[in-house]
């Protein structure tokens, strides 16, 4: 029996250490954009639309197409996270994950068989990778609920490493310029889809990690007679256990048992109809939107900014991707914050949920002034200043996505997760499509200069500090509420019904 327990204990941190790996090695590569731009435009992508005359060559034809790659790419792979979310609340991590290693294999398939000549064919590849690689971090982010002191930590450590994988890119741009060819690089990351399909059978759930986790819980190769319980078992059991201990002594039950009972009712739609969720999904979409236009015209900003020196270029493009494989070492300082409370007494009264939210106030918050000092500084047309930009750029977007992910965690029920985090990510992927005429703005009436349009996305960053102040406003009048009120079950259901809108 203590073996078993041993072999659990281990298949926790193995699953833990690979789904890191999966993440930091695949899943994001797509915001590595910049760098694969600079390989494609070597090899003579969308070379057809530069148009040439006596004195210089115009290419912004060509990289309006690069640019619509990325948005089309990042597009669908925020937007499809609401298909997504269904998919793997209804049928699990098994379906999901192979649906998403067949979309990613696709994708660096038909990179690696694409040529100049059918430079179209990066529309549906790219999309497919990026589609493929959110859904094997959606799978991932589940195995924070083995380690329930650090499942804050832990999503945000998949966070960071999901930013990070996008210095594959700049791997394979290095390798390039040694003389690895594209085809050559992307039929090696395909073969990897081995690897994850094993991973997928011995070290994944077939259905969901449940949180909390029964005692013994094992998935994966069998050992024994473990728990197997996915997250709707585990709350029927919980609500059976919790009758049967309301039977035995009325007294042990707490107000935080009520309180955790009471949101268990919660339904998928009154958690959608929350200021909870109308702040947050604000929160994200105008962080994302400044990224994915930061990202998406990077090539076109350098070029601009070092005046089309090819060798400058290249070496600001390298600086860029490797500060993002910084991402993994920034996201766990996020989830260190959001975790700080953890195993510390909490307020009378007070439960888990309402301590986990009062913590995530600073992390919103923080996350919020990253967002402002990183736009302007992009905003600010000095090419050695784009050092600190990246800085500011690889930290905020570590600290973006993880909290992002861990907020829907903290504040909403276990068993509408996967839904509200596509739902979060499909209607932020409708704003981020802003950013392809933004680009368009920039290329025709302000003739290539961003200026104006950064500094009105600075300006709408400001709206994102709302979120922090609202969760903060209702954490104190929370904690006025418990203080003065005599009855729990009135605290209770007021904190349940002043969310909604």
């Amino acid at each position: 029996m203590t073996s078993c327990q041993d072999g659990t204990k281990l298949r926790y941190w193995l699953t833990l250490v690979s789904g890191m790996l999966e993440c930091l090695c695949f899943a994001g590569v797509v915001f590595g954009y910049a760098s694969l731009v600079f390989v494609l435009k070597d090899d003579g992508y969308f070379s057809e639309l530069c148009v040439s005359n006596i004195t210089e060559t115009d290419c912004r034809g060509q990289d309006e197409q690069f640019s619509l790659v990325f948005t089309i790419a990042s597009f669908l792979n925020n937007f499809l996270s609401l298909v997504n979310g269904f998919l793997f609340d209804r049928f699990g991590t098994l379906v999901t994950r192979l649906l998403g290693i067949s979309l990613y294999t696709t994708g660096t398939l038909l990179v690696g068989f694409s040529s100049a000549a059918f430079s179209q064919i990066l529309f549906p590849a790219l999309s497919c990778i990026a589609v493929g690689g959110i859904l094997l971090l959606l799978t991932n982010m589940q195995v924070g609920n083995l380690f329930a002191t650090h499942r804050s930590t832990i999503i945000t450590l998949y966070n960071g490493a999901f930013d990070s994988s996008s210095a594959v890119f700049l791997i394979i741009k290095l390798l390039y310029e040694r003389g690895v060819s594209l085809r050559s690089s992307f039929l090696t990351v395909s073969l990897c889809s081995i690897v994850h399909v094993a991973r997928t059978f011995l070290l994944m759930p077939r259905t969901h990690i449940p949180y909390l986790l029964p005692q013994s819980y094992t998935y994966g190769m069998d050992c024994g007679k473990g728990n197997t319980y996915n997250v709707e078992q585990v709350e029927r059991l919980r609500d059976t256990l919790g009758t049967l201990d309301q039977d035995l002594s009325e007294t042990n039950k707490t107000q935080e048992d009520e309180r955790e009972e009471a949101e268990k009712e919660l339904s998928f739609q009154s958690c959608v109809l929350s200021w909870f969720f109308l702040w947050h999904l604000l929160w994200l979409s105008l962080m994302q939107l400044r990224h994915y236009l930061f990202i998406g015209t990077l090539n076109t900003t350098l070029n601009r900014l070092a005046e089309n020196d090819t060798s400058l270029v290249s070496q600001y493009t390298n600086a860029f991707a490797v500060t993002q494989l910084c991402g993994v070492l920034c996201a766990p300082w996020n989830g260190l914050i959001l975790d700080r409370h953890k195993g510390k007494p909490r307020a009378d009264g007070e439960t888990e949920r309402e301590a986990d939210l009062r913590s995530s106030c600073l992390s919103l918050f923080l996350t919020s002034l990253q967002c402002l000092l990183f736009s302007a500084c992009a905003s600010i047309p000095l090419l050695p200043l784009q050092y600190l930009t990246f800085i500011l750029q690889v930290l905020n977007r570590s600290f973006l996505y993880g909290g992002n992910a861990a907020f829907i965690s903290i504040a909403f029920p276990a068993t509408h997760f996967g839904k509200l985090y596509g739902l979060v990510m499909c209607l932020s992927a409708v704003i981020s499509l802003l950013q392809y005429p933004c680009f368009a703005l920039v290329n025709g009436p302000l003739q290539g200069d961003p200026f104006y349009v950064d500094i009105t996305l600075t300006l709408l960053t400001l709206l994102a500090f709302i979120h922090p102040l609202y969760i903060y406003v209702h954490c104190r009048r929370e904690a006025h509420s418990r203080k003065n009120s005599s009855h729990p079950q009135v605290s209770t259901d007021s904190t349940l019904s002043e969310a909604k809108l």
